[in-house]
């Protein structure tokens, strides 16, 4: 897929509790690999044992930060977060991590996923008398924290997890204490490791703790909150659901492909997917291709399962989507060409299997296949390493509404059809599942099913803008 058909993320969260290390620098570093979880925004906040230094801005972590913005953040214990917006609209006010005085002294918070019972929460806290600066629901959550009820940020945590619903994985940063919180169902990955001078960093994924040299401990269990101070890292409360639920999202596309969930690579789980996709779809072809990149590795997969040769046959322009400069009309015409680039050598004369991990609108899978067919396809196969998805997500992904996605509105057929392919083909659920390697552990599959772990109603992602 390309440029608006994709499933977006809402953010990355970063915690570091290290006092001889340059706390900042490192949670600059650990959010660059965080980056494709979110580019609207990104933050960090240090504590230095009174005060809580923040800077953030709306951008990319390489235009928010440089020597100058990481001086001032001296201390010895940060949160980081990259942000794309699912709640809240993308502006500066919305922008984390979220910083407040309380009386039991400052308090940042870094969220990453979705309330589902935001609104309840956020007219409580108008009623009490809270202002609110932003629109969303993770300034909700702060002030939950900040005002609610609790002699202890411990007690303040467990009373916060009684009343929230829905998915957020927390990095809350006080004066002395760095605290990780999962909700209870494990909705989105969170993870900690230690540094080699006896610090600990908690992230939204393993690939973080590798680049700033940290050695991955465990994931968080669903429900678990730990603190991480002088006394090393240690639990303090553990409430799970009955069920586990971990958003399948983040094995088809969001995770990074190095990142590590229940054991093993998200690499080896999309290369696992693809073999799975070719034993259900077979296809009479000459080569197989990924839209790049994020579908290389399950077109792997499919090309070692079928004994069809891989092949790259689009070149992806890595860089065209990293832009705020927006294409003048001439050039967004071009559409996906912007970035892909057919290799005419490899398809000239060729039946193509073109490999997918999704479709969310179908908006850009059509001029794809044009593409490829323009430089000289005789036949496109196309198969997607995921089931059709038919329902929104409303727990912490922007995915779509119900009029926008494709396979709500459209039979099998139809989409083949609309997307101009000569066969086209899903993945099931169970294939999906097997190749997480975690069939018994659960999983959230409501955009594929419409059943969800939790109760949800539909909230317009800019709900609270005033």
């Amino acid at each position: 897929m390309a440029m608006g058909d994709r499933p977006e993320h809402k953010c990355g969260i970063l915690g570091i509790y290290a006092p001889h290390e340059d706390v900042a620098r490192l949670a600059f570093f650990g959010l660059y690999a965080l980056q494709h979880r979110g580019q609207e925004s990104a933050g960090i906040a240090v504590s230095d044992g009174r005060h809580i230094h923040l800077h953030k801005e709306m951008g990319l972590v390489a235009q928010v930060f440089n020597e100058e913005k990481l001086r001032p953040l001296k201390g010895h214990i940060a949160i980081g977060h990259t942000r794309y917006s699912t709640t809240g609209s993308s502006r500066l006010q919305n922008a984390q991590p979220f910083v407040v005085e309380s009386a039991l002294g400052p308090l940042a918070v870094g969220h990453n996923g979705n309330l589902t019972n935001a609104s309840q929460l956020r007219r409580e806290l108008l009623h009490r008398g809270v202002g609110l600066t932003s629109s969303s629901d993770s300034e909700v959550i702060t002030q939950m924290l900040a005002g609610g009820e609790g002699r202890t940020w411990e007690e303040k945590l467990r009373v916060f997890m009684i009343r929230a619903e829905g998915a957020y994985c927390l990095t809350v940063l006080t004066r002395d204490t760095l605290y990780a919180v999962r909700d209870p169902w494990g909705l989105h990955p969170l993870c900690y490791g230690h540094l080699e001078n006896g610090g600990w960093v908690v992230a939204s994924e393993s690939c973080a703790l590798a680049t700033i040299g940290a050695t991955l401990e465990r994931e968080l269990a669903p429900g678990e909150i730990m603190a991480f101070d002088e006394r090393g890292p240690r639990t303090i409360a553990h409430s799970p659901a009955p069920q586990r639920a971990m958003c399948l999202f983040e094995y088809i596309y969001f995770a990074r492909p190095d990142s590590i969930i229940d054991g093993q690579t998200l690499h080896a789980a999309r290369v696992a997917a693809g073999r799975e996709l070719a034993r259900e779809a077979p296809a009479n072809a000459d080569i197989v291709i990924p839209v790049p990149d994020s579908a290389v590795p399950a077109a792997i997969g499919y090309a070692q399962e079928s004994g069809i040769p891989y092949q790259e046959g689009l070149i992806k322009n890595r860089y065209i989507g990293r832009t705020f400069i927006q294409p003048d009309d001439r050039l967004r015409k071009l559409g996906v060409q912007l970035k892909f680039n057919p290799l005419s050598d490899s398809l000239a004369g060729k039946r193509v299997v073109l490999v997918d991990d999704s479709i969310v609108r179908g908006n850009t899978s059509g001029p794809i296949v044009r593409l490829l067919r323009d430089a000289g396809a005789i036949e496109v196969h196309m198969r997607v390493s995921s089931p059709p998805i038919r329902h929104p997500c409303f727990l912490g992904v922007d995915m779509a509404t119900y009029p926008e996605l494709i396979a709500h509105r459209m039979t099998l057929p139809q989409i083949r059809d609309h997307l101009g392919v000569d066969s086209l083909a899903y993945l099931s659920l169970e294939g999906l599942i097997r190749a997480t390697g975690s069939a018994n552990k659960g999983f959230c599959h409501g955009c594929f099913t419409g059943r969800y772990p939790v109760d949800v109603h539909f909230l317009e992602k800019e709900a609270f803008e005033a």
